[in-house]
């Protein structure tokens, strides 16, 4: 549906989106997965033509955006980060306002608006002003104003960012929903677990590259020889220069190791199941262990591992 190709966009010395090349089929769940300033909303104000781009191309079923604007942004409904209501009509005006836009009138306009609210569960509320209304049911009114005219693409940017749970869950059954009734999305989020929930295949980016992609299955293939272990010590341990923190490091027991306080987190090698070595090391250099988890790494590790920051910290 979607193909992005040697995608360019740069804001003087920054290049936010680096020749990124990507294929998003039709009728999938598209998860995108970045850190702040990774290049996600740039790429989505491209996809929707808020933004020009430098080179590269974007189609949507083989069609430009570029040269054939008008045709096909109306087949794309945006749900953006930062919520775009009008709080001084009723929730019902806001959705038709939108909807018009797509040419929608008459009985079909009123079908239209009432399947919408009744998608996001606003349908007792459709009377109601947004300023009455709770942080997830501004949220869930956005993405009935970006649904109403069915879109074969729905771009979902944080759509859950600051809400409560029931409108999180809310959403998620949403969108599960509106791709079982053949819409394709892409869906951006700081919560790992949405993503899995929801997505068919995930693309996480960095610096404006697409870094990794594939099924969730596909992403834990790549670490799972990997094992991590978190330890927790009587003895506080002062900082990274401490006995055993340089025993361990200069090992080949671990390939990555942290520590702050009384807590300390290693990555073991895959070729490696030495915890008893791991003991008697941190024993020899004074440290006792009051607690010991180990556990195989997830999607969070492996972002963490390809970008060096966790997702939720941007």
């Amino acid at each position: 549906m979607l193909t992005i190709h040697k995608l360019v966009k740069r804001f003087k010395q920054t290049v936010a989106v680096d020749h990124l090349d990507v294929r998003i089929e039709e009728g999938e769940v598209f998860g995108l997965l970045g850190p702040n300033g990774a290049g996600k909303s740039t790429l989505i104000q491209m996809i929707t033509g808020l933004l020009p781009l430098d080179s590269g191309s974007i189609k949507l079923d083989g069609v430009s955006i570029q040269e054939r604007a008008y045709e096909t942004k109306k087949h794309i409904g945006l749900v953006p980060q930062d919520i775009a209501i009008y709080e001084q009509i009723n929730a019902r005006k806001n959705v038709e306002f939108f909807a018009k836009l797509y040419g929608l009138s008459g009985k079909l306009l009123k079908e239209r608006v009432d399947e919408a609210l009744e998608r996001v569960g606003l349908t007792d509320r459709q009377h109601h002003l947004p300023s009455t209304f709770s942080g997830g049911m501004k949220r869930r009114l956005n993405i009935a104003c970006a649904i109403a005219h069915k879109p074969k693409l729905i771009i979902m940017d944080e759509p859950t960012v600051g809400i409560d749970p029931h409108s999180r869950n809310h959403i998620l059954e949403s969108v599960k929903q509106l791709n079982q009734d053949g819409s394709t999305i892409i869906y951006t989020s700081h919560y790992m677990e949405e993503v899995s929930a929801i997505a068919t295949r995930i693309g996480i980016m960095n610096e404006g590259r697409l870094i990794a992609l594939g099924t969730e299955e596909e992403l834990r293939q790549r670490i799972v020889n990997q094992e991590r272990l978190w330890i927790e010590t009587e003895e506080e341990i002062s900082s990274e220069d401490h006995g055993a923190i340089a025993e361990l490091k200069a090992s080949a027991i671990v390939d990555e190791i942290r520590a702050e306080g009384h807590s300390m987190e290693l990555l073991l090698s895959p070729q490696f199941d030495r915890l008893q070595d791991i003991l008697f090391i941190l024993a020899k250099n004074g440290l006792s262990v009051r607690t010991l988890r180990r556990e195989t790494p997830n999607l969070e590790h492996l972002f963490l591992s390809l970008t060096g920051r966790q997702l939720r910290d941007g």
